[in-house]
């Protein structure tokens, strides 16, 4: 099991439009909705690192920050404790953002590849999730269409070990005030916004790296 590291001094916020992706194979009358969902989910003059429609603590917001020694770029870690999500860039930097992460132990710390990335995707509850809480899932049996209220939001970034999907996603969140607790049934949550501005910036075949939860650990800003 992997345990928490540190990846922060400080640092100016500062963040940079995402560039685009080849368009996974969705019906082109979906793809067409993508720019009109963007558009939805992000605020007006939206700025990172200082729009917060969403009520959140400001630590949350993107900022870039100094990263340790040795990491990867491109790699993606996640500290529970503190609830950020940091993606290595190549000039001894991270992007920081505010995440939410499972709930109870539904949280499963470990390393994984980035095999599949997705712009609006579909979302099926697992059957786990649907026998521990079939009032809130069973009705999502046959999946949830894509859209702003979807579960997995605007982006997802899916985890595999190996050739095994895990069924663990990071991924958008219609429930942006959720970011900073636990909350979910295992993924890892981000803004929608924040993961729009994040998904070009990730390459398949990165790193994820989620620390288990370090309960002593301060959360440093």
């Amino acid at each position: 099991m992997l345990t928490r590291r540190h990846f922060i001094t400080s640092g100016a916020a500062l963040f940079s439009a995402a560039a685009l992706d080849p368009l996974p194979a969705f019906a082109a009358s979906q793809r067409q909705k993508w720019a009109a969902w963007d558009a939805q989910v992000t605020p007006p003059n939206y700025d990172p690192a200082t729009t917060n429609p969403w009520g959140l603590h400001p630590r949350f917001l993107p900022v870039r920050v100094e990263a340790n020694d040795g990491l990867t770029p491109g790699d993606i870690h996640v500290d529970a404790t503190a609830r950020y999500l940091y993606h290595i860039q190549g000039d001894g930097t991270a992007m920081r953002y505010g995440v939410a992460i499972g709930k109870g132990d539904l949280y499963e710390p470990g390393t994984y590849t980035i095999r599949r990335k997705a712009k609006w995707p579909t979302w099926t509850p697992t059957p786990a999730m649907i026998k521990r809480e079939p009032d809130r899932y069973k009705q999502y049996e046959d999946g949830m269409d894509p859209g702003p209220n979807n579960a997995l939001g605007s982006r997802a970034l899916y985890l595999y070990v190996g050739n095994r999907d895990t069924y663990l996603r990071i991924h958008g969140t219609p429930n942006p005030r959720s970011i900073g607790s636990r909350a979910s049934s295992g993924c890892v949550r981000m803004v929608m916004a924040h993961i729009i501005g994040l998904y070009g910036h990730v390459e398949t075949g990165s790193t994820a790296h989620l620390y288990a939860p370090a309960t002593s650990a301060t959360a440093l800003s």
